[in-house]
């Protein structure tokens, strides 16, 4: 597409050209993402998007916050159950959700129910390689100190829940 403004073309992702990464539980698709240096990949910097279908019972992502970053929910189809702060709360096809930096939230597919969702950060960080990593952790291809040793590059700093294992334990 050829349509330009200041920050960056116009971009397509096609769903039959979109890489995939499933694990045990999900299935994430990558949809657009910067490079996090010079937005050489046609974002301007401004955002990370992919789409995660979660199987019923799916864990989702313990307790974290990012520093730096918003990240936006939009639940396309099911149900997902989120921390945001100090509550828990359902999100059902059609509701949206923004969290901005520094609040601790998780997620998981609410109990009984698969969820469909679409992701979105702002600004954007390269996320698609922890995504990659996380889905080899998850199919035990790599070591899970991974994940927390590459925190501080992709902005994701995990943080301790009670709320959050409380409603974990619950169901």
């Amino acid at each position: 597409m050829s349509s330009t403004n200041a920050d960056f073309a116009a971009l397509i992702t096609r769903a039959s050209e979109a890489e995939t990464s499933a694990d045990p539980s999900s299935v994430m698709t990558f949809l657009a993402e910067t490079d996090g240096v010079d937005g050489a990949d046609g974002t301007g910097g401004g955002f990370t998007a992919y789409r995660s279908s979660f199987a019923e019972g799916a864990v989702g992502a313990p307790a974290h916050l990012h520093t730096k970053a918003t990240e936006l929910f939009f639940v396309i189809s099911g149900s997902l159950r989120v921390l945001v702060g100090e509550e828990v709360t359902v999100l059902n096809a059609g509701d949206f959700l923004a969290v901005p930096p520094h609040t601790p939230h998780a997620f998981a597919a609410a109990p009984g129910r698969e969820a469909d969702v679409l992701f979105l950060f702002t600004p954007g960080m390269g996320r698609f390689d922890y995504l990659r990593l996380l889905g080899s952790v998850m199919r035990g291809e790599a070591d899970p100190k991974a994940i927390a040793e590459s925190s501080e590059r992709f902005d994701n700093h995990y943080v301790d829940s009670p709320v959050w294992r409380e409603a974990l334990a619950r169901s």
